[in-house]
Formats: structure tokens, sequence, C-alpha cells
């Protein structure tokens, strides 16, 4: 990795001071609790205003609630563990981590790893990790525990930087969040929540669940491609200069399979197979339980979509025994167990930031102060009367900017599309044109939040290679992906709409 000293450019001087300072914030945990405490201070100061505004979610008079109150703070209260131990996150990194903690402890994702890249060419790494990450949208939030970390991995097994690795596969699964060519149950959710909001002042429209399905597919290119370029041409060569810490320096493992490790791996391939198999067996018949109250599997609500991280934790875990046992790294159940041991141990500080997380997004959505962030902002958008193009162009900042402090898509998009949906058919727009919109501002801002709830766990990935890195090294990392990403789908959408491409199935621009 030691390349020739070239001097910074400007923006390469402005990341390295937006790390600096980055860096320079207090732990992500204490960052969390100053949140907690300034949204307490908001939700007291703004509570004793009253808002000429509707909640879009009940339909009644919109007022934010004192979180300093004796009634919120009691509940804040007795609802600690409760918020801590039911915050999403946390189960799905565990859980899938415990089998990917067993498959890497016996040596089966070391030897996977190993006789990819001896078949992949090392300049096309990143468009194939980039494009893992974006199918992994299909599993649900699967790919920040799968796939970011891999892409560190894979990197530095090849002799890149595992910086450059994680940050192509966070932007493939977060920036790129609404890109994707395989129906998920993203799909669906949204485009239900587009149809009520659309029947608030046309009760026949009707749409189809895969309304976006054509323009995400077609974004799926836009983001492997522009993603490549930012990764190769901008990201890694600054990391260049970013040395890996001495007790993983050495350690790429690129040393060829030998015969034992050659019959294990095709061992635990030809079972992880076999067990895909049957998986697919049990899903294909229209009775099948794995179906959803719609008949499909990747509908909101199938069993399938909700079992995707137990799944991930099988599908690991018996490849890695079968694995361990050819290749003599497992003798005993002991061996399997201190696998998920060894993982867990290393979650500790993730645990930690996670708790205090929970607590700051469970009062930061009591004190009702996100709604009227979302409220206020669609009004003062509607309020500018801009053109088409621009009013589009303005919902995706929006979006972009909102996606900052509210992090969940459904949530977001369940405030604003009450709003921006039949504002914009008042317009002409179409809910399918003004959802496609969304999507792009909902996609390109996560990778520069640190309220985003797996932005902590890509900190923890890329301390295992550099332990001084932090928030800010994460959001250097990401910007240039972020503003490229944000700027360049716009454009895309605008060129889509021009040329007049289908957005998906059944679906329109114009109302």
């Amino acid at each position: 990795m030691n390349q020739p000293a070239h001097p910074a450019t400007r923006t390469q001087r402005l990341l390295a001071g937006i790390e600096r300072v980055g860096n320079r914030l207090p732990d992500p945990a204490v960052l969390f609790i100053a949140l907690l405490f300034l949204t307490w201070a908001l939700s007291l100061l703004f509570s004793r205003f009253e808002y000429d505004l509707v909640d879009p979610r009940s339909g009644e008079a919109l007022r934010v609630v004192n979180q300093f109150s004796a009634t919120a703070m009691t509940q804040f209260l007795s609802d600690m563990v409760t918020t801590f131990a039911h915050f999403h996150p946390i189960g799905v990194v565990l859980v899938a981590m415990m089998g990917i903690g067993v498959a890497e402890h016996t040596g089966f994702i070391n030897s996977t790893l190993r006789a990819m890249l001896g078949v992949t060419a090392r300049w096309l790494l990143t468009p194939m990790v980039i494009v893992v990450g974006i199918v992994s949208h299909t599993a649900a939030d699967a790919g920040y525990v799968l796939v970011i970390p891999l892409g560190g991995i894979i990197f530095h097994a090849a002799g890149r930087h595992p910086l450059a690795g994680i940050a192509a596969a966070f932007a493939g699964v977060s920036g790129g969040y609404s890109a994707n060519f395989v129906p998920s149950s993203v799909d669906p959710m949204l485009q239900g929540i587009s149809q009520s909001a659309a029947q608030i002042i046309d009760p026949s429209v009707i749409l189809n669940p895969l309304n976006n399905y054509f323009f995400t597919s077609a974004s799926s290119l836009l983001i492997v491609l522009v993603g490549w370029l930012v990764t190769d041409r901008f990201v890694e060569p600054r990391l260049h200069h970013t040395p890996i810490d001495a007790h993983v320096a050495d350690e790429t493992g690129m040393q060829p399979l030998s015969a034992t490790e050659r019959r294990a791996l095709r061992l635990a391939l030809w079972s992880m197979l076999a067990a895909v198999i049957l998986l697919f067996l049990s899903a294909v018949p229209e009775d099948s339980a794995w179906r959803g109250p719609g008949g499909y599997l990747t509908e909101n609500g199938a069993p399938l979509m909700a079992s995707i991280v137990p799944l991930i934790f099988l599908l690991f875990l018996l490849p890695a025994i079968v694995y361990g046992i050819s290749a003599g790294t497992v003798t005993s159940s002991r061996d399997v167990i201190e696998g998920m041991t060894k993982t867990m141990q290393t979650m500790g500080y993730y645990l930690v930031i996670m708790f205090f997380i929970a607590q700051f997004i469970y009062a930061f959505g009591a004190s009702n102060l996100g709604i009227l962030l979302a409220v206020k902002g669609a009004q003062g958008l509607q309020a500018l009367g801009l053109p088409g193009a621009l009013t589009i162009s303005g919902i995706v900042l929006l979006t972009g900017f909102l996606n900052l402090f509210v992090g969940s898509a459904s949530a977001k998009w369940a405030l604003l599309a009450p709003i921006l949906v039949p504002m914009l058919m008042k317009l002409g727009a179409s809910p399918d044109l003004t959802q496609a919109a969304y999507r792009i501002g909902d996609s390109t801002t996560n990778i520069i939040t640190p309220l985003m709830p797996y932005f902590p766990l890509v900190v923890v990935y890329c301390q295992r290679y550099i332990r001084s890195a932090g928030i800010g090294t994460v959001t250097a990392l990401m910007l240039p992906y972020s503003i490229t990403f944000i700027i360049l789908w716009t454009l895309f959408l605008l060129g889509y709409w021009a040329l007049g491409l289908p957005l998906g199935l059944q679906s329109s621009y114009t109302y």
C-alpha cells in the first residue's frame, strides 16, 4: 500500500478536517446522552406553543409533548428496559453475528474468501461488493451485519485498504437503499402508505406494489457505477495515507488453500446449497407457511421476510460446523460455542451505544419534534410554489435533510406522504413519482448521519482495522458518496422522467 506522496487536494483537506472534527466529538454513547438531554430541553420549550397543524398520523391537532413533565419522565423510566430490549437493530445484529462468528472462528469465511479471490480480478472487487450490498436489501437489514464487515475483510485479503471495502459496502447497502433489481418488502410497504395518502383526495386511487420497480432497477446500475468510481478514484487513494493498525496489517490470509481446506470448503458449500434448496422447496407451494396473508413471499409481514436474520444465522452456522469438522477446527460442541462467545465479546461497546440510541429515539418520537419538523418542512416546500422538476428535487432534498434525524423509511414516509402526495397530486404529479423522489432522499443521507441506528456499528467495523476510527472517520469516508449519489440520482430521475420511461408496473408521472 506504499504509494508516492501527492499533494492533498482542497477536497481531501476538507474531508480530513471533517474527520478530525468528527473524531473530536464525544464518544458516540456520550453524544447520544447529550442528544437525549437536548430533546428533553427542546420538548419543554416547544410544548409551550400552539401550532395550527394537523398530525398526519391521527388527524388531530399537532402538539409537542414535554418530556420533562412528571408523566413523561416516569413513563420514560418505566419503559427504559423495554425500550432497550425491543430496539430492533440489537436483535438483528446479535443473532446474525453469532452464526457469522462461528463461521469466522472455524475458518469457513476465511477459506471462502481466499477461494473467491483466487478467481476474481482485483479491480472487480469494488463493483462486486456494491452489487452484493444492493441485493442484500431484499433481506431487510441483513446487509448491515453481513455485507459491510465482509467488504472490509475482502478488501484486506486482496491487499487493498479495508476501510475502502467497508465504505463501498456501506454505500451499496445503505446509500443505495432504494436501488434494487430484486423486489423486497420495502416496495409494498411504501406503496401502501402512498396509496392511503393519495386516497385522501381520491378514494379511487390504487397503486401497484411495484410502482417504482423499473426505476429502482435502473438505479442499481447508476449506484454501482458511481459507487465504483467514487471508491476507486477518490476514497481509496485518500486512504493510502491512513495506515492499518499493526495487529492486523499482515493478516491478509492470502496463502493458497491446502488440500484439507479445499475438501472442507467443498463439503461446507454443498451443505449450504442443500439448506438453500430445502428452503426454496418449502417456499414454492402456494400454501407455504412462509407466505404472508396476501400469498406473497416478500410482502410486508410474510414469515419469510420476518425470518431473514434467523435464516442467516442457520445458513452460516451449518456450513461453518461442517467445515470445522472436516478441517479439524471443530472437535467438540465447545468450539462452536466458543465462536459465538468470541463474537459477543466484541459487541459490548456496540450494546452500550445501542442502549443510549434506543433511549434517545424513544424520547424524540414521544416528543413529536420529528413530526413538527416534517410537517413544517413540507409546508415550506409547498409555499415556494416551484416548477415540477424543482419541486421533485425539493422533495429529494427535504427528505434527505429529515433523514438525518428520522431514520426509519416507513415512519418518515408515514409522516410525509399524507402531506406531499396530495400536494403534488393537486399540482398534477402522480403518487408514483412523488414516492420515487422520496426514496432517493431517504437513501442518500443514511450513510452520513450518526443518528442512523447502524451507523455506530460501521464505526465498530472500522475500529477493527484502525482503533482510533470514530464518527468523523466514517462521515469523511461516506460524504463523497452521499453528495454524489443525491446529485446524480436526482438528475437521473429527472432524465428518466423527461424520457417518459415507466417508473414501474401500472405507474404514471401525472395525475
